[in-house]
C-alpha cells in the first residue's frame, strides 16, 4: 500500500497540474487583432503643360576645311623664293606665290622651243611654194592624167605642218612648265605645314607644305535615325547654305563660350557601317573673319558641340525631364490619388524637358520625386514643389 502512494502521488500531482493549465488557457480571452495601416506616400509632382515646342537637335563635331591640299611641284629645281607669308597658320590669297623654282633651265627651254617653231614655218612656206610650182608645171607640161599627190609636193606640205604644230606644243608644254616654277594656291586659306626652305633643291611630286581654304569650313554631325526625324530631313538630303537647317555651334575657349552660326546643307546618302549613324555636314561661312565670334574664329581642328534647328510641333506635352522613368514612361497621379504607371511618346528631349505627343493629358500630375519600386494603385499624396521646401533627393520607398 505504502509502494502504491509513493508511486501515485507525483504522477496524480502531475495530472493535477496539467489539467489546471488546461483549464487556465480554456478561459484566456483571444487577444486583439489590429488591420495593419498603409500610410500613403508622399510625392512630389509637376503638372504637364501644353504648348507649340521648337525641336532642337544636340550633336558634335570637328571643323574642318572644305578643301585642303599638298603643295606638290611639277617640275624640279632649286628653291630660289619662298613668300614671308608661308608659314604655319599663315592666311594666303588665291594665285600669290609662295614658292619660286629657279627658272632659267625653263626659260632657256621655251627659248629653245620659239626658235624650233621659226624653223618649222619657214620651212612650211618653202614646201608650200614647192608645191604652188609643182601644180603650176603639171598644169603647162603635162596634160593627162590626175597628178599624184607627191608630185604636188602634198605629203611634203602636210609633214611641214604637222612639224610646226609639234613646235608649237614643244613651246606650250616649255611655257607650262616655267609657268610652274612659281607655286601657288587657288583659293584664300591658310598654310597648315611647311616642309620647304631656301636654297633647297626640290624635286617634281616632293610634298613642300600643305594649305586649306578658309571661305567656308565644314563640320561632320553624326546623327541617329530618331533625331534624322525630328529635324525633318531625309537621307541624301541636299540644300543651299542658308536655306538648311539652322546650327548653334559653341565651344569653350581660354576661359570663354563662343557661338557661331552655320546651315545644314547635306546627308549622307549612306548609313555608317559601323555605327549605324548617318552624318549630316553643315558648313560656316568665312570663319575666320565675318563669322568670328568676339573676334575667335571658327578655326580648323576646333572640337564643337551643334544644336541643331528642327521641327515645330503644335499643342506638345511638357514634363520636367526627372519625370521620365526609362525610355518612354512617367508615373501619374490620378484624380482619385492613386499611382498610375503610363507609357508616353518622346517627340524630344532637353537637359531640363521632355517634349511628349501622347500619353498624358495637360494638367495632369506627373511625380517627380525618385521612386524606388513604382506600383500601379499606390495611395499618393501629390506635394506641388513650389509650395513645399522639401528635399526632391529623399526618396520614397
Amino acid at each position: 500500500m505504502k509502494l502504491l502512494i509513493k508511486i501515485g502521488a507525483p504522477i496524480a500531482v502531475v495530472v493535477a497540474g496539467i489539467a489546471i493549465i488546461i483549464g487556465l488557457s480554456a478561459g484566456k480571452a483571444e487577444p486583439e487583432k489590429n488591420e495593419p495601416v498603409v500610410r500613403p506616400l508622399s510625392m512630389h509632382v509637376a503638372l504637364v503643360e501644353t504648348r507649340t515646342s521648337q525641336l532642337y537637335v544636340q550633336s558634335q563635331g570637328e571643323v574642318r576645311p572644305r578643301h585642303e591640299i599638298l603643295l606638290v611641284p611639277q617640275v624640279s629645281g632649286r628653291i630660289v623664293y619662298i613668300d614671308s607669308n608661308f608659314g604655319e597658320g599663315s592666311a594666303v590669297n588665291p594665285g600669290q606665290t609662295l614658292i619660286k623654282i629657279d627658272p632659267s633651265d625653263y626659260q632657256l627651254a621655251v627659248t629653245r622651243a620659239r626658235g624650233r617653231i621659226a624653223e618649222a614655218e619657214v620651212r612650211l612656206e618653202q614646201e608650200e611654194a614647192d608645191a604652188r610650182i609643182k601644180a603650176e608645171q603639171w598644169k603647162n607640161w603635162v596634160s593627162d592624167g590626175e597628178p599624184t599627190p607627191l608630185a604636188l609636193n602634198k605629203p611634203q606640205v602636210a609633214e611641214a605642218k604637222a612639224k610646226l604644230e609639234s613646235a608649237r606644243a614643244d613651246l606650250k608644254a616649255a611655257e607650262l612648265d616655267l609657268a610652274r616654277t612659281q607655286i601657288s594656291v587657288p583659293f584664300k586659306g591658310r598654310i597648315r605645314e611647311k616642309r620647304v626652305g631656301l636654297g633647297q633643291l626640290a624635286n617634281a611630286g616632293q610634298t613642300l607644305g600643305m594649305a586649306y581654304s578658309t571661305d567656308l569650313v565644314e563640320v561632320r554631325l553624326p546623327l541617329t535615325d530618331d533625331q534624322l526625324g525630328e529635324l525633318g530631313l531625309e537621307i541624301g538630303h541636299q540644300s543651299t547654305y542658308g536655306s538648311g537647317r539652322e546650327v548653334i555651334f559653341t565651344a569653350n575657349l581660354a576661359g570663354k563660350s563662343h557661338n557661331w552660326t552655320g546651315f545644314i546643307v547635306r546627308t549622307d546618302a549612306a548609313v555608317d557601317p559601323t555605327t549605324r549613324l548617318i552624318y549630316a555636314t553643315a558648313q560656316v561661312k568665312d570663319p575666320y573673319g565675318a563669322a568670328a565670334s568676339q573676334g575667335t574664329p571658327f578655326a580648323v581642328g576646333l572640337f564643337v558641340k551643334a544644336s541643331i534647328k528642327g521641327k515645330s510641333i503644335d499643342e506638345t506635352l511638357i514634363v520636367p525631364r526627372i519625370a521620365l522613368r526609362g525610355k518612354d514612361q512617367v508615373y501619374v497621379v490620378s484624380d482619385d490619388n492613386k499611382m498610375e504607371i503610363r507609357t508616353v511618346e518622346v517627340a524630344s528631349t532637353t537637359a531640363d524637358e521632355v517634349i511628349l505627343t501622347s500619353g498624358v493629358r495637360a494638367g495632369e500630375k506627373v511625380i517627380i520625386s525618385p521612386v524606388r519600386s513604382a506600383i500601379a494603385g499606390l495611395d499618393v499624396v501629390a506635394i506641388d514643389p513650389s509650395k513645399d521646401t522639401a528635399n526632391l533627393d529623399s526618396g520614397a520607398e
